[in-house]
């Protein structure tokens, strides 16, 4: 294979550009911590670790990519059983800055967005039935939703107008930019079949969304909160 990437190549052009926009992303997430408030601290400091590790993946598909022309969706699940916990940690750590959130709340999220991960990633290696790995992982991403929309973060997330607007805007990423891993597993595994290399693309320009606009929002209302309100 040739050890560079063609102009004309969609796939690795898009590995390139995310490895590239990940790793301009935690510098800027870690250089800006320091203008945040204490409390928003460990926010963004979960934020730049999911960039550190979206980085190395990329960077490590881009490179698999050009030696090989193959980018198997299931290394992947390695990115994905890292930064989506840690994202959804990044929200209740956010909002318990402002207000007291249950420990349990805290490790029924972890739990419920491990599960959107694992039962995938054992459907689609084989190691238990596809179907059942789709179940099990949307039960995981709509109990995960059901707390955002429902349960007790949500009602925290009421209580202070700014974070309302980011807390709403986050729920947004992981109802919708959520949505696109399920259903490609199902196009996969379920659906007749799907071109591995478009799906490729498909969740490369995906994690824009629901990794780099994911962080931006945080970082907002990190540094909005500590901003003086101004009257009307």
């Amino acid at each position: 294979m040739n050890q560079q990437i063609s102009p004309t190549d969609i796939v690795g052009g898009s590995f390139w550009l995310l490895s590239i926009a990940m790793i301009a992303a935690v510098f800027f997430f870690f250089a800006e911590k320091s203008k945040v408030e204490g409390k928003w601290e460990t926010a963004i400091t979960l934020v730049g670790v999911v960039m550190v590790v979206a980085a190395a993946q990329y960077y490590y598909l881009k490179d698999l990519w050009v030696t090989t022309g193959q980018a198997p969706l299931v290394l992947r699940y390695v990115d994905w059983a890292i930064s989506r916990p840690v994202q959804i940690i990044a929200i209740y750590v956010l909002l318990s800055a402002l207000t007291k959130l249950s420990t349990p709340l805290f490790w029924r999220l972890l739990v419920g967005s491990l599960l959107t991960v694992v039962a995938e990633f054992l459907g689609s290696a084989g190691y238990m039935s596809a179907t059942l790995g789709f179940l099990i992982g949307m039960v995981g991403w709509l109990y995960v939703l059901g707390e955002l929309y429902l349960g007790e973060i949500s009602v925290a997330a009421e209580d202070n107008e700014r974070m309302q607007i980011a807390f709403t805007s986050l729920r947004l990423i992981v109802t919708i930019g959520w949505a696109i891993y399920p259903l490609g597993y199902f196009m996969q595994h379920l659906g007749g079949g799907v071109d591995v290399n478009t799906l490729n693309v498909i969740y490369n320009f995906a994690d824009v969304l629901n990794k780099l606009i994911f962080g931006v929002v945080i970082y907002k209302a990190a540094i909005d909160s500590g901003k003086p309100r101004q009257r009307p």
